[in-house]
């Protein structure tokens, strides 16, 4: 296994660090040989080398099996919308680079943490969702103008047929291993792309008689995941709404701290906690490992097929939560003091427990 870890920023670098200890972890636990390399990525790269994705990291990504990644960006690009240079271009170069254009956020929750979330436990328990957003189109990508008086802008919201078929293929399958239902989000009452969404989707689905799909108003989508998120099973949905969507979904699990995705396409695979960089707690040993650790499992299971690996690392991090450890996002009000820990000891924890 070549393993390609890219910190970036923030928290990011703190995060990745008990990802890579996992790995190790596993692979002597189960006899495998795993080898790692390192590369910039992000405002990192930018301070040093003028570029948000080297040539040397994108070199790298291909001669890799998977990447473990963990944030970008940083306050002062947030503070500057006219820079022309910033972070979030080198990942979104990186997925096109790469032809990562699914990406798979599992929202599961832990019933540990069943009171960590904002949402009533009986509304929560049970919630098994699997999103499919598509990485590679939609306003991302479009082309992008500012008038002179730079008064008006606009983004162009652009999808070809192919880019969402080969998504929505991937979500099929899914759904077939799984409870045999898909739901589609878009806006199509509205927005010409969303009407060629929900076509092929629709033409797609004939070809998967035994899953039962339905197609919903992102609007009324972003009302029923929080009213009744056990109503979900597989949801597909475009790059702007899946963005949205999915960081939504974090209440379910409790926080952003416990929510692991995989960037794949036909070859390499890209994992990541769906968290940003979080500069405002970075380098304080607080933040929650976690999503980083589950990100590892995605990675064992998808772009190696090793199932029992996956398990352990779930294994590990159920068994940590039941234990009542706890990072101070997803603690409650029946948490010990004693039991909080920093990014460190909640690493330590789930290491242990592999």
């Amino acid at each position: 296994m070549k393993i390609l870890v890219i910190p970036g920023d923030g928290i990011g670098q703190e995060v990745t660090t008990w990802g890579r200890k996992v790995i190790e972890k596993i692979a002597v636990k189960f006899g495998h040989s795993v080898s790692f390399d390192e590369a910039l990525m992000g405002h990192v790269a930018i301070e040093a080398t003028g570029n948000p994705l080297p040539d040397e990291t994108l070199e790298k990504a291909h001669k890799s099996d998977a990447i473990l990644f963990g944030a970008i960006g940083h306050i002062k690009y947030d503070n500057d919308p006219t820079a022309k240079v910033r972070p979030e271009q080198g990942l979104l170069k990186i997925r096109k680079e790469l032809g990562l254009y699914a990406n798979l956020r599992p929202i599961k929750l832990f019933d540990e943490l069943l009171g960590a979330s904002s949402i009533k436990p009986e509304i929560l328990k049970g919630a098994d969702i699997l999103f499919f957003r598509e990485l590679t189109g939609d306003v991302y990508f479009g082309e992008k103008k500012r008038s002179e008086d730079r008064k008006t802008a606009s983004d162009l919201m652009i999808y070809h047929q192919y880019e969402v078929e080969r998504i929505a293929e991937k979500a099929f399958k899914a759904a077939q291993s799984r409870s045999k239902r898909l739901c589609s989000v878009d806006k199509a009452n509205v927005l010409e792309s969303s009407r060629l969404w929900r076509e092929t989707v629709q033409e797609l689905a004939k070809k998967y008689p035994d899953v039962t799909t339905e197609h919903m108003f992102i609007d009324n989508a972003a009302m029923q995941l929080i009213k009744d998120p056990k109503k979900f099973d597989v949801v597909l949905t475009a790059n702007l709404f899946g963005d949205i969507l999915t960081d939504e979904a974090s209440q379910i699990a409790g926080s952003m701290g416990m929510l692991a995705s995989a960037s794949i396409g036909d070859k390499i695979g890209l994992y990541e906690p769906i968290h940003g960089s979080a500069h405002d707690i970075a380098g304080k040993g607080i933040a929650n490992p976690l999503a980083s650790i589950l990100s590892v499992a995605l990675m064992f299971e998808i772009s190696f097929g090793l199932k029992k690996e996956a398990d352990a690392v779930l294994d590990a991090v159920a068994a940590t939560l039941k234990d009542g450890f706890r990072t101070k996002d997803i603690a409650d009000s029946t948490t010990s003091a004693f039991n909080i820990l920093g990014t460190e000891a909640m690493g330590m924890k789930v290491l242990e427990r592999i």
